[in-house]
């Protein structure tokens, strides 16, 4: 039974959970074994050395790798101004529900052609800043073959991509609805959004606490989605 609430640094052992955690791990394969929008499904297995999950079929081969995907800025030296304002419990509390299944995905793990993966271009790509909102605004954006900061790397992995068919396939199976617009057009931004031409991390103290709450709308929210799956 999948525990929405359980934060994944309690059994990393003091380690990176996207990479130690079993519950981690084995939650993700049980979520995400599931139908693609083409009917076929879409296995994962955790037994295959070398790749935190697997998936080899007349679908292709994939290799994918957990990603803490849930920016808090807790530990950014340049956001210690704003922290110092907000009590200790909440900073707490924040980084907790990060590390709870809803502020969890997988991205395509392997490097292609030795270059950087999906996971690492949304940390060192300053515009995105690790953010999933501002992530997913790329891959609508490479659904409809227009620009974005990540064109390049999803690029790369346009045989992951396809298994979802469209940007709705790719929300509705990672079930990150409540990111999107009520039609499924568009993405529901944490913060003021500027075409990428704006900050990408809060600046101010209202700025923060703003994107804090809409973070935790989310991150409850799918939460919920998870939990109601009765896996």
């Amino acid at each position: 039974m999948i525990d929405t609430t359980f934060d994944f640094r309690n059994d990393a052992s003091g380690k990176d959970p996207d990479k130690y955690s079993p519950t981690l791990r084995r939650y993700h394969r049980a979520l995400w074994s599931k139908p693609l929008p083409n009917g076929r499904v879409f296995d994962l297995d955790d037994s295959t050395q070398g790749a935190y999950l697997h998936h080899k079929s007349d679908l292709g081969e994939f290799v994918l790798a957990s990603d803490s995907c849930i920016p808090t800025f807790t530990t950014w030296v340049t956001m210690r101004h704003i922290l110092e304002q907000i009590p200790a419990e909440e900073v707490l509390a924040f980084r907790r529900a990060a590390y709870t299944i809803g502020g969890m995905m997988v991205f395509p793990g392997n490097k292609v052609d030795g270059r950087q993966t999906l996971n690492g271009a949304r940390g060192f790509t300053r515009k995105i800043a690790d953010r999933l909102d501002l992530t997913l605004e790329c891959i609508r954006r490479y659904y409809l073959d227009e620009p974005s900061p990540l064109a390049a790397v999803l690029a790369r992995y346009e045989d992951f991509f396809e298994l979802f068919e469209d940007f709705t396939g790719y929300v509705d199976f990672f079930l990150l609805q409540d990111l999107v617009s009520a039609d499924g057009s568009g993405v529901r931004f944490l913060m003021r959004f500027d075409d990428f031409s704006g900050r990408s991390v809060p600046g101010a103290l209202d700025e923060y606490v703003a994107y804090r709450s809409a973070t935790l709308e989310f991150i409850e929210a799918r939460n919920r989605r998870i939990a109601a799956l009765g896996l």
